[in-house]
């Protein structure tokens, strides 16, 4: 049997990465109120930057448990992440151990966090893979979509892989949506069809962030 994930751990994780985040940038937080303030839920967040998956551990109202690459488990930061309740994946095959954890983090009522680009890019919602459809369909919890805007505009003076220091960076929560079509298929063409429904929301909600914030794609498509 698997450990599941820790949700006091992710309650810990919640609360440094709030002084962390507020002490290094200015973030701001639009929207929260749409988060489900019990029962399980999936966070369904772009990514363009590493600071992205902390920034919404720190500012989203409830804890998550982030499913993520298992390369970012090394040296220290390994027990540190298990501890505060994330999830190893491996990417490049099925793993069976962190579908488990992730189903039992929805199983328990808890938020999981799904960066359903599968790695950092754009940050535009272009490529989903269908782990996000899975666990959706699967657990039947709603997706939260979540745009995190700023943390990859420009470089940092002192430290060039990081966004520069006091800057403001948005995090805009949009209304829950249910990834089914109600009839409780799990078969390819349901994910599938899943996939294609989330992917149009998570689009439009990522376009109504950027009028709402003020930021406009940069050339390239970054925000």
């Amino acid at each position: 049997m698997t450990e599941a994930p820790s949700r006091r751990g992710a309650e810990t994780g919640r609360r440094i990465g709030l002084s962390l985040m507020h002490a290094l940038w200015r973030p701001r937080v639009l929207g929260a109120w749409k988060v489900p303030a019990t029962g399980p839920a999936i966070f369904a967040v772009n990514h363009s930057h590493n600071i992205d998956g902390p920034m919404v551990m720190g500012v989203a109202p409830r804890p998550v448990h982030f499913l993520i690459k298992k390369e970012a488990f090394v040296g220290p930061l390994d027990p540190f992440l298990t501890r505060i309740g994330q999830v190893k994946v491996d990417r490049q095959s099925t793993d069976r151990t962190a579908v488990t954890r992730a189903l039992d983090v929805l199983s328990a009522g808890g938020v999981l966090g799904i960066f359903p680009e599968g790695t950092r890019g754009e940050g535009d919602f272009a490529a989903l893979r269908a782990g996000l459809a899975y666990f959706a369909v699967r657990s039947g919890a709603p997706v939260v979509p979540v745009a995190v805007l700023g943390s990859s505009e420009r470089p940092g003076r002192l430290i060039k892989g990081l966004p520069p220091l006091r800057h403001r960076v948005d995090v805009v929560f949009g209304e829950p949506l249910e990834a089914g079509d109600g009839s409780g298929r799990r078969t390819r063409t349901a994910l599938d069809e899943a996939t294609e429904r989330i992917q149009k929301q998570l689009t439009e909600h990522l376009e109504q962030a950027r009028r709402l914030t003020g930021r406009l794609a940069a050339p390239g498509g970054r925000v």
